[in-house]
């Protein structure tokens, strides 16, 4: 793997600009939350998924301890799976008491989406019936004011951040794949049900994807028309750098599992939209895996397009699916990304921790490498 090394002085003075820069906002619970002011510029990021707020949590200070100056959660931030709604209230709790969360929460501003587990049932979509009651609690516990568009949007919490100056200017794009989602298509297991199949094919030593199936209908979408819109005009607005915070993988082959390329209207209107709107520097991160991997497309896109998935924070999935754009060996324990942006050199570097903070991948971009030619 390619390595760009950064420099530490540069990040050093960045930091010290964000400091001065965060501003704290109460919570409609009556919480406070760090707030990242928009003429800041981040250069350390730090990112990850599936954190169970019944297990412990060490990870929180091997990330308080790398210094981000941002953290972005990329959902199954609670596991609620449930339609209770005071279970749901004593599962955030459960999380905010923590202690290396709250240390993390109260010395490093958030943003979050969501994905199954905290939008209330494993991978639920549009025909969940709790999902006003879960988006309440999100925007709640994550101290969206109560004028804030993801409150009252009527497709989603789907958001985007404008940071920094014009040349260090950094958008971070977080869709919401959850709240208009079309039912999902299983594959043919023979009448089996999930778990016999899979243990067959492990046992014959055949790959085992997850049951899920393409969808190459048109009409089959993670996200539905109006936040398609409003996705295609934020990546025309002006960027040097963007990150698309996505809460499952985007650039796999097909996993079995959900994923965007369960879509594929979706996943090639993404590409289209890449190239229409001349959106350069963007790469992707992801969640949900329960194992943290790069994985890259080179075919059919306006230049190389990268998705980097650390999941989880508590959780680690036993069986490793198939994705042919996986680029090197993943990483299967508990582990959280970080994001290195050296503007003077118009690099960035992307690194997967381990729950003690040592990095167990990286992977180094160019900035001028991701531009439509």
């Amino acid at each position: 793997m390619s390595r760009s090394p950064l420099d530490r002085r540069t990040l050093l003075t960045g930091m010290a600009a964000l400091s001065a820069a965060a501003t704290v906002a109460p919570q409609a619970s009556g919480q406070m939350v760090k707030r990242l002011a928009p003429t800041a510029t981040p250069t350390r990021i730090a990112f990850g998924s599936c954190a169970h707020q019944s297990k412990d949590q060490p990870i929180w200070d091997a990330i308080l301890a790398a210094k981000p100056d941002l953290m972005i959660l990329l959902g199954d931030n609670v596991y609620l799976d449930t339609r209770n709604v005071e279970d749901m209230k004593a599962k955030y709790a459960l999380l905010a008491a923590k202690p290396g969360f709250r240390k993390l929460r109260d010395a490093v501003p958030i943003v979050a989406t969501w994905d199954d587990h905290d939008f209330g049932e494993n991978d639920a979509g549009a025909d969940y019936p709790m999902k006003a009651e879960s988006r309440r609690l999100f925007c709640d516990f994550f101290g969206e004011p109560a004028d804030s568009i993801r409150r009252s949007r009527a497709d989603g919490i789907y958001t985007d951040y404008l940071f920094g100056p014009a040349g260090q200017r950094l958008q971070i794009i977080l869709p919401d794949l959850r709240w208009n989602r079309a039912p999902l298509k299983t594959i043919d297991m023979g009448g089996q049900d999930y778990e016999t199949w899979a243990k067959a094919r492990h046992a014959a030593g055949k790959s085992v994807p997850g049951p899920y199936e393409r969808q190459p209908e048109e009409g089959a979408s993670q996200m539905g028309e109006a936040q398609w819109r409003w996705l295609e005009e934020r990546l025309a607005q002006p960027a040097d750098l963007r990150i698309l915070a996505s809460s499952l993988q985007v650039v796999s082959d097909f996993p079995g599992w959900e994923a965007w390329i369960n879509f594929t209207h979706d996943h090639q209107r993404l590409i289209a939209a890449i190239r229409q709107k001349r959106a350069n520097g963007l790469f992707c991160i992801s969640g949900d895996t329960h194992y943290a991997e790069f994985s890259r497309l080179d075919l059919n896109v306006p230049y190389p397009l990268w998705d980097f998935t650390s999941s989880g924070l508590t959780e680690v999935w036993p069986v490793l699916p198939p994705n042919a754009r996986r680029v090197g060996e993943a990483y299967r324990s508990q582990n959280f990304g970080l994001i290195e942006v050296d503007w003077a050199a118009g690099a960035v570097q992307i690194g997967i921790h381990d729950v003690v903070g040592q990095r167990q991948l990286a992977q180094g971009l160019r900035l001028a490498d991701l531009r439509v030619g």
